[in-house]
């Protein structure tokens, strides 16, 4: 008798796994701490900075060493990184004098480098039981990542400016749960055996004619014209989106909201809540209107986000500033379920740990764009050019996106 195929499950325990995993983004709600004895911007700007860049230097490392070592060890050793570098975080801020290096190399760098590892290793192997509906694995899986922002992270916030609490117990809270869960998800999380069977994917006849897609190597890849078109469409879509969450309560101000009012953080939650939403709905359009219409739906939001804050700012919107940071979110989360699709359907199953965390550098320029904006703002008083400038980059990512047609 032909055993039936269950795997909703861990492809939910992946999905948890990574709502946890999603803290790095918090870092905006878990600094006020840091604040009172580092009272800079750029110097607590550089460690979200180099905790990204981390990031994807950890998703880098799993991809390389995927192929010698199993999913359990991967995640033992992120569950290792983030408990040390949560832990070693909430000791910081005791006498003054205390060295910024230390925030540096335990959120920065441990907590960077193991969030990266348990990124690329839950998706990796949880998308494996998911050949027939890619898009749909990967866009639950990161919106659980995108999610974070909105409910672990502004519990941490709560948590940790409570009075009961603490924000050194609210880290270390952080790092024995952290520490806890990767450590059961290392016994769970795994691809599925090779003799699986899996249900046919839904294809028209034309698609039924075309050749068995390739596994391209690494090296392979980054050769061919399309991975560098895959990589700037999520370039100009992570710049956007950056810049509108790295500036998002300011942008408000400056369209007519209110300094002390809730609604800030009401707009600053949709903005997260549109993130996620992205994710997974974008992940459902490439499973079921197809790849090419799909790419139409990212080009015109790419282009349609930056432009709805040049609206908004132009003419003083309270409403379209929100419904443009809203966009902005949206566009953001095309992103990484993009670029997993396509490294899945252009490149094949076998390299996609190596592959998908090579195409996730993109993460690392990205953020430069919040710095942009800021920048600007200080200089003009206004986001208005560096909204433009995204716009007309996001333009040109559109047009590149629609050139996308084969690996």
């Amino acid at each position: 008798m032909k055993k039936k195929l269950v795997r909703w499950p861990r492809l939910l325990l992946g999905t948890a796994v990574l709502l946890f995993a999603g803290i790095i983004y918090a870092w905006s709600l878990l600094r006020f701490p840091f604040e009172a004895i580092w009272d800079s911007e750029a110097l607590l700007g550089l460690n979200y900075t180099l905790t990204i860049t981390f990031f994807c230097i950890g998703g880098l490392c799993s991809g390389l060493i995927s192929k010698k070592t199993k999913p359990m060890h991967r995640l033992i050793l992120s569950a290792v990184l983030l408990f040390a570098g949560f832990f070693i975080a909430s000791r910081l801020v005791g006498a003054e004098g205390t060295s910024i290096v230390w925030l540096y190399l335990s959120y920065g760098v441990l907590c960077g480098t193991g969030i990266g590892f348990v990124y690329n290793t839950v998706i990796s192997a949880t998308n494996a039981w998911y050949p027939d509906k890619t898009g749909f694995s990967a866009g639950i899986l990161l919106a659980g990542f995108g999610l974070s922002l909105i409910t672990l992270g502004s519990l941490a916030e709560m948590l940790g400016k409570s009075e009961a609490i603490g924000w050194r117990n609210t880290f270390l809270i952080i790092a024995i749960t952290m520490g806890v869960i990767l450590l059961v998800a290392a016994f769970v999380v795994k691809p599925p055996p090779p003799d699986t069977v899996f249900p046919e994917k839904k294809e028209s006849k034309r698609s039924k004619k075309k050749k068995k897609v390739r596994d391209y190597s690494t090296l392979d890849m980054i050769k061919r014209p399309a991975f560098y078109k895959i990589f700037f469409i999520m370039l100009v879509l992570s710049a956007t989106g950056s810049a509108a969450i790295g500036c998002a309560k300011r942008i408000a101000l400056d369209v007519g909201a209110i300094e002390g009012e809730g609604f800030l953080t009401v707009a600053v939650g949709l903005l997260g809540v549109s993130n996620a939403f992205g994710r997974f709905a974008i992940g459902w359009f490439y499973d079921n209107i197809g790849t090419r219409n799909t790419q139409y739906v990212v080009s015109v939001t790419a282009v349609a986000a930056p432009l709805a804050i040049v609206a908004a700012l132009l003419s003083g919107s309270l409403a379209l500033g929100v419904l443009g940071l809203c966009m902005c979110g949206f566009a953001f989360g095309l992103a990484p379920t993009t670029g997993s699709v396509f490294v899945s359907k252009f490149y094949g199953p076998r390299n996609f740990a190596l592959n998908f965390s090579v195409v996730n550098l993109v993460l690392v320029p990205a953020p430069f764009a919040t710095t942009m904006a800021g920048w600007l703002r200080d200089t003009t008083d206004s986001f208005l050019i560096a909204f433009i400038i995204l716009a007309a980059l996001s333009l040109i990512g559109a047009i590149v996106n629609l050139t996308i047609k084969k690996a």
